[in-house]
């Protein structure tokens, strides 16, 4: 029986927000409600301020999804407030999105996992503008941000980091990861409840799959499922598994994973609590490569809904 019958259900979709994934969300959170809408529920399109206790406590919705990216509302943040206000909501928790949102520290789980992945250790931001803190070719990029904001890739030849990390125009936090390079394909898996549902590679002919080649209309373009060798496709769908569980994810969440077929290298790069929500982002991509279509798909995740997840 759903938990959530739709004739009598409120639901409010939190979209937009505060993060440089703003704009992403605004669309994410507009397909959801039209998705919820289709199956009978009525919602309430929030657009997402430092305010949003107060206007959630007076909106008094049966339950939330949670259509945020990026910092404040994927990060345990906006999810600490539910938690307080008791309203049911979708995705991951708070622990499990803070965990998920720090980069580095997920590192850690993912290696008591036995999940591979690159080198990597934080800096200074001033100090990774100074001068090479690892052999090139390498990435620097925030810890706690998503979409690829911020990514900048620092190649043989270069031959300094990026100038602006140390001044006034960055303003994604004071440190910064260093990560070892790893060339080759860009590969995801989602996960639906305890299911991977198939690997994707993305693929784009700008220098690699950032900001741009993620939301620009043909930035990318999406083969599922991946032409891998051997058994790699059910080796990516178990780790993707594996890092769900082990951050203590709920709901879909997407991992993301580079692959060199030249060396057999393999790194998991994050795992993604609040993967975008169109109908051509590549979790709902996957989901109804298994038969599950947009409408459904964001129905089981309302129905997945809860508190003290």
């Amino acid at each position: 029986m759903a938990q959530f019958d739709p004739k009598s259900t409120h639901v409010a979709v939190l979209k937009g927000g505060w993060s440089p994934e703003r704009e992403v969300s605004l669309v994410s959170g507009a397909a959801c409600a039209t998705g919820l809408r289709e199956a009978g529920f009525k919602v309430t399109e929030v657009d997402a301020t430092p305010e949003l206790a107060s206007v959630l406590s007076e909106l008094k919705p049966d339950v939330v999804f949670n259509a945020l990216h990026g910092r404040w509302g994927e990060d345990g943040c906006v999810q600490g407030i539910l938690e307080v206000l008791r309203i049911p909501y979708t995705h991951s928790g708070v622990l499990a999105s803070s965990l998920a949102m720090d980069k580095q520290r997920t590192k850690l789980v993912y290696e008591k996992e036995g999940i591979p992945v690159a080198e990597s250790y934080l800096v200074d931001r001033i100090e990774a503008s100074s001068g090479h803190k690892m052999e090139p070719p390498y990435v620097i990029k925030p810890y706690n941000q998503g979409s690829s904001v911020g990514v900048f890739i620092i190649r043989e030849g270069d031959n300094r980091p990026p100038g602006e990390l140390g001044t006034d125009k960055w303003d994604l936090g004071d440190q910064v990861m260093i990560e070892k390079f790893i060339p080759g394909r860009e590969l995801t898996v989602a996960v639906m409840g305890d299911r991977a549902l198939t690997v994707t590679e993305i693929v784009t002919d700008l220098k690699f799959y950032d900001y741009e080649a993620k939301y620009a209309p043909g930035g990318s373009h999406h083969i599922f499922p991946a032409e891998l060798p051997g058994n790699l496709s059910e080796t990516l769908m178990d780790y993707a598994v594996k890092a769900h569980k082990a951050l203590g994810c709920r709901g879909v969440t997407r991992t993301d994973f580079r692959y060199d077929d030249a060396t057999g290298a393999l790194a998991t790069l994050e795992t993604n609590t609040q993967p975008g929500m169109t109908p051509t982002s590549l979790a709902p991509e996957q989901a109804g490569f298994i038969g599950v279509d947009f409408k459904d798909l964001v129905v089981w995740i309302l129905e997945d809904a809860g508190c003290d997840r």
